[in-house]
């Protein structure tokens, strides 16, 4: 199967979101072809959590897992330790209070 660029899935993943009507924005931009993406969810209560992908080889599929959860703060200094061992990682700060981030649709989940 062949893979998007980031920068594609990075737009697509931010039309997406427009459709529900949820707020989003590009806090990093990363290598346009092969940068990974990194996705911030915040629900404007002081609170966040981090997701990031990556390959079970027991299932053979990508699939997003929670890099940090908890006080904003502490969610976002660990985004900063990702960035500092990856300059190319895209970071997408995902802002709804109902905690929807969609990542498990069809589309986005693999």
């Amino acid at each position: 199967m062949a893979r998007l660029s980031a920068q594609f899935w990075v737009q697509a993943y931010l039309a997406r979101l427009r459709g529900h009507s949820i707020p989003a924005f590009v806090t990093a931009h990363g290598d346009d072809m092969s940068g990974a993406v990194l996705v911030k969810l915040n629900p404007l209560d002081g609170t966040a959590t981090a997701y990031q992908r990556r390959f079970d080889l027991a299932t053979d599929r990508r699939q997003w897992d929670t890099l940090a959860s908890g006080p904003e703060a502490e969610v976002d200094a660990a985004i900063s330790r990702q960035r500092g061992f990856d300059t190319d990682l895209w970071v997408i700060e995902v802002e709804d209070r109902a905690g929807r981030h969609l990542l498990g649709e069809p589309g986005l989940d693999d």
